[in-house]
Formats: structure tokens, C-alpha cells, sequence
């Protein structure tokens, strides 16, 4: 066979070699490409996956949000309507203090009867700081017959106490005293809510309970209650920044 005819075929094999692998490498290329989409949708889902769960968790505060301030809506206007009819009740005793030096025989009864419902409020409001109240009370009894002690001065010493008591009703404040239990005391973490509410917990936060005014004791709450005490205490000391709160309030407490 002649030499020529290995040396055509190689001519001729040689143009399709070269071909196949041009169009070879466009198809890398679309492969690659797809691949590199295909990873960019995967990081893109997994974007929005992220955003979606944020969402939801926003969404879930927002409302939480909501709910706690139409409890502390309910309190302020609770505590409103105490405010104002204890302001309307101090301003009528500021007017009958600017007249006092014409109706003494008038006021020195009133006064009295003054200090005696103050007691009886003592008396059926919540047990707390039940010493210091104790003694402002004490000391206006004993100032009252006092002779060298002006009128306008004992009228004034009772109103000061009257504000003392309606100020308690607009405070958050914790203290650490004694809790009467059977057979003696032990010492807890007191926690005041106003007027509405009074908590007490153990040193050791195990125990938390609250001051039930029906029943004129003290009750036992069951551990939720735990966490959200400790941290409306530490926010009454000061010693955390203010914060939405979950406390159990009454009926909560009752259920």
C-alpha cells in the first residue's frame, strides 16, 4: 500500500479531533455555569429561610409586645383612677387647710378622725414595710394632743402621710425583711406592685409566693412565677434596666 494513503487518514482524523474538542468546550462551560447557579439558588433559598424564621420570631415579640402593654394600659388607668380621686380627696383637705384658723373647733375632730381612717387603711391595704407605717402612724397619734404643735403643723403632718401612702401606689420597690410562717420567720425578697400586688421569694429563689387579700395570706405560686420575680426585683433595686414584665396578677394568681 502506498505511503501516502496512512498520511491522508491522519490529515483527515486530525480536523475531527479538533473539532470534537472545540465543541467539547462550550459544554464545560454550560455545565460549570449550571453548577454555579444551581449553588448561588441553594444560598439564596438559605437567605430567605433565615429572613423567613426572623419574620416569624419578630412577629411572635410584636405581639407579646402588644399583649404586655395592654396589661400595663389596664394598670395605668387603674392607677389613674386611684391618683385622681386621692388628689381630689388631698386637694379638698388643702382647702379646708387655708381655713383652719377659723374652724378649729371644727378641725381639731377632723383631724382625729383623719388619722383614725388613715389607721384603718393601714390596716386593710397590703402588709408591707408594715413597721415604717406603724410608726408614722404612732407619731401622729401622739402629735395630736400635743399643745405645742400648731394646727397648721398637725394638718400638715397628715396630709404629708396621706401623700406618703398615695405615692405607694405608683411604685415598684423591693426590700429584703422577715415573712411570718408557722412556728417563727425566715427571710425573703418582699416585692411591691403599687397597690396591686405584693410577692415575696425566698433568698435562695426556690419559693415565690404572693399576699392574697381575700384570704388575708400568703399563697404559695408555682415555679413560672420564679424567673419573671427575680427580675422585677433586681429592675426595683435598680440593678437591671426596665423591662416588660410577666408577673401573675390577681386573678392569674387566683386560677
Amino acid at each position: 500500500m502506498p505511503s501516502f494513503i496512512p498520511r491522508l487518514l491522519a490529515a483527515a482524523v486530525l480536523p475531527c479531533l479538533y473539532a470534537a474538542s472545540l465543541s467539547a468546550a462550550p459544554l464545560d462551560a454550560a455545565l460549570d455555569e449550571s453548577e454555579r447557579l444551581a449553588a448561588e439558588a441553594k444560598a439564596s433559598q438559605a437567605r430567605i429561610d433565615q429572613l423567613d424564621d426572623a419574620t416569624r420570631e419578630m412577629l411572635n415579640e410584636y405581639r407579646n409586645a402588644l399583649q404586655q402593654a395592654e396589661a400595663l394600659k389596664a394598670y395605668n388607668n387603674q392607677l389613674q383612677a386611684l391618683t385622681a380621686a386621692q388628689r381630689k380627696e388631698l386637694e379638698g383637705f388643702q382647702r379646708q387647710l387655708d381655713g383652719i384658723e377659723r374652724t378649729q373647733e371644727a378641725v381639731t375632730p377632723q383631724m382625729g378622725q383623719m388619722v383614725e381612717v388613715l389607721g384603718e387603711f393601714i390596716a386593710a391595704d397590703l402588709p408591707f414595710l408594715p413597721d415604717e407605717r406603724a410608726d408614722r402612724l404612732a407619731g401622729l397619734q401622739d402629735l395630736l394632743p400635743r399643745a405645742d404643735v400648731s394646727l397648721a403643723e398637725k394638718y400638715r403632718r397628715i396630709l404629708e402621710a396621706y401623700q406618703i401612702e398615695s405615692d405607694y401606689g405608683r411604685t415598684l420597690e423591693a426590700w429584703r425583711g422577715e415573712l411570718p410562717i408557722e412556728g417563727g420567720s425566715r427571710s425573703v425578697e418582699f416585692l411591691r406592685l403599687g397597690r396591686v400586688m405584693l410577692y415575696y421569694q425566698t433568698l435562695d429563689a426556690h419559693e415565690s409566693g404572693w399576699w392574697n387579700p381575700q384570704t388575708r395570706s400568703w399563697q404559695v405560686l408555682d415555679g413560672g412565677a420564679r424567673r419573671p420575680l427575680t427580675q422585677a426585683i433586681a429592675i426595683a433595686r435598680q440593678q437591671q434596666a426596665p423591662a416588660y414584665l410577666h408577673l401573675p396578677l390577681a386573678k392569674e394568681a387566683v386560677q
